[in-house]
């Protein structure tokens, strides 16, 4: 049984949900305990209580402990296949639908046939995944791994009452996972974004964020391509905006930043600006985001992926802390220069876990 104290390292949702993705990939049973113990609201909350039972319902697991606040389950993953197909989920609050989506994505890369994950929620809220970031930068970025998906927006939501939804294909591994390699930040081919605001049409929130951001980024000499969405399909209002700029060398890098009461567009259109631009200044080959969240598939990798990353996060601590206790997986990291050797985690590795 894999054995995981939740409370190590960062202490968060994350690494309880790299737990159960390592515990259904290696077939493993998993008994995490301390879940979330360093956040405002330890234990499982209605956004991890639903991607636990996602997971559940996805592999044929029996789980002990599935219950709101609970801070500790046993997971028992089933023998049979991943299932495929197409499932809904709603988490029934404005918790995050892309971390639920991300969290599931391996086991779609895993299955047999392609699958569509539909999920209800919220889409843009701050300390969790842009659903125009996960669709234009990691998803782009998976493809360096020989990996496709694609998220779709179906409705935006935002905090408090969520209520939006968003859809995820995935198609499923062809034979085995291969390594990225980005080691030189390159030149910028171009910057593009995405400025969305709901039901605040009237006060141009979409154009004036698109509108600062543009200038700060103009004055370095970059120009950009920002869409402009005024959305009136949303439970109340909201907003975001995201941006991410492509090299020549294959690197994407994004910045994002959600509305929130009291923040003004301009304020988002600057920061999300300043973001870009201080992680490109550090000469990294991905973004401060992506630094953690693509660990998994380097980790799954057969060979050794390599990236420079913005700045040393507990994220990144977290992720490659359970890589290499649960997998084997090592690392090293010399300044901010990632490199992780897979253990090559590919269709036949994972038929052998499943014997």
């Amino acid at each position: 049984m894999i054995e995981i104290d939740g409370s190590e390292k960062s202490g968060s949702g994350t690494i309880l949900r790299y737990g159960l993705m390592l515990s259904c990939i290696l077939n493993k049973d998993l008994h995490i305990y301390n879940i979330r113990a360093k956040r405002k609201k330890a234990g499982l909350q209605p956004q991890h209580l639903k991607t636990v039972e996602a997971f559940k319902f996805l592999t044929g697991a029996t789980v002990e402990g599935a219950y709101l606040n609970s801070k500790e389950i046993i997971f028992c993953p089933g023998r049979n296949r991943i299932k495929s197909g197409e499932f809904t989920w709603d988490i029934g609050t404005a918790g995050s639908t892309t971390m639920m989506g991300l969290a599931l994505l391996p086991l779609g890369f895993l299955a047999s046939n392609p699958s569509v994950y539909r999920i209800s929620g919220g889409l843009f809220q701050d300390f969790a995944p842009n659903a125009f970031h996960t669709k234009y930068v990691l998803m782009e970025l998976l493809k360096g791994f020989s990996l496709h998906a694609d998220l779709k927006m179906v409705k935006p939501g935002y905090v408090p009452t969520g209520g939006g939804s968003i859809e995820i294909k995935v198609k499923p591994l062809g034979r085995e996972i291969t390594p990225l390699k980005l080691t030189e930040q390159g030149k910028i081919t171009k910057i593009e974004g995405v400025s969305l605001s709901s039901h605040l049409s009237e006060r141009k929130v979409s154009e004036r964020m698109a509108a600062e951001c543009n200038n700060i980024l103009n004055k370095r000499g970059l120009n950009t391509d920002i869409k402009i969405i005024n959305d009136k399909t949303a439970n109340q209002k909201g907003a975001a905006l995201a941006i991410w700029a492509l090299t020549d060398t294959g690197c994407i890098i994004g910045s994002d930043m959600a509305g929130k009461v009291g923040r003004t567009s301009e304020e988002i259109g600057k920061s999300v600006a300043r973001n870009l631009l201080e992680d490109l200044d550090s000469g990294a080959t991905v973004d401060r985001f992506m630094a953690d969240q693509i660990i998994i598939y380097a980790a799954l990798a057969n060979g050794e992926s390599q990236y420079i990353f913005p700045r040393f996060t507990e994220h990144i601590e977290s992720n490659l802390w359970l890589i290499k206790d649960i997998l084997g997986a090592e690392s090293s990291i010399d300044k901010n220069f990632l490199k992780i050797k897979g253990i090559g985690a590919g269709i036949d590795f994972f038929k052998l876990a499943k014997q």
